[in-house]
């Protein structure tokens, strides 16, 4: 009994320590962002009205913004609340994290805490979106596309921007008029090659 009590107990160990071991870090094999908590959607005040709206702020300073999962804000009226979500592929796809809710004239945030265990200086900061899309870097805004589009890697970039050594906090704004909603990050150094040493983690404390 006890033996089997003992195989039992290690077999489980060793099927959660190859779980553990698949966990993406945060950041796939390309550098991109897979670990976001998210906040939408978020219904625009108008029809087609995204460039208007990501210049808008739904959320008071949102530059400045720390959420943690299930934490609720009053957006419109309506309570909302963050939620953690790891992606299945390189983008937010916030069709799918909404789920059967509305997913057209919407808006929706993405908030990631990366940790670097140095500074990283002349760094870049990829974005691809659908549609419109703005990017805070430690509470500073270092990219904005007010235009429609569909999705592709790396569509705008902020050249020469720094991570800090420790805790840095990127806001992810997308917003959708039609069609698919989505969004995807990613730092690159000056020659494209991707920056994969980074840890993301769950909540902004250290």
């Amino acid at each position: 009994m006890k033996t089997k009590l003992i195989l039992s107990l290690t077999l489980m160990l060793m099927i959660i320590t190859a779980v553990r071991a698949q966990e993406p870090a945060g950041v796939d094999g390309e550098g991109f962002v897979r670990h976001w908590l998210v906040l939408a959607p978020i219904p625009a005040e108008s029809e087609d009205s995204g460039a208007n709206e990501i210049g808008k702020q739904q959320i008071k300073d949102e530059a400045m913004i720390k959420p943690k999962a299930g934490d609720k804000v009053m957006i419109g009226g309506k309570e909302m609340v963050w939620k953690s979500h790891q992606t299945t592929d390189y983008f937010v796809d916030f069709g799918q994290f909404v789920a059967g809710g509305q997913t057209e004239d919407v808006v929706g945030y993405a908030v990631a805490y990366l940790n670097a265990d140095a500074e990283m200086k002349g760094l870049k900061l990829q974005m691809g979106s659908n549609d419109q899309a703005k990017v805070y870097l430690n509470g500073k805004e270092v990219l904005k596309f007010d235009d429609t589009r569909t999705l592709e890697k790396d569509q705008n970039a902020a050249d020469n921007v720094t991570l800090n050594k420790g805790l840095n906090v990127i806001v992810f704004k997308v917003a959708n008029q039609k069609n698919n909603w989505q969004g995807a990050l990613r730092f690159t150094d000056k020659g494209g090659a991707a920056v994969k040493n980074l840890k993301v983690m769950a909540t902004p404390q250290m």
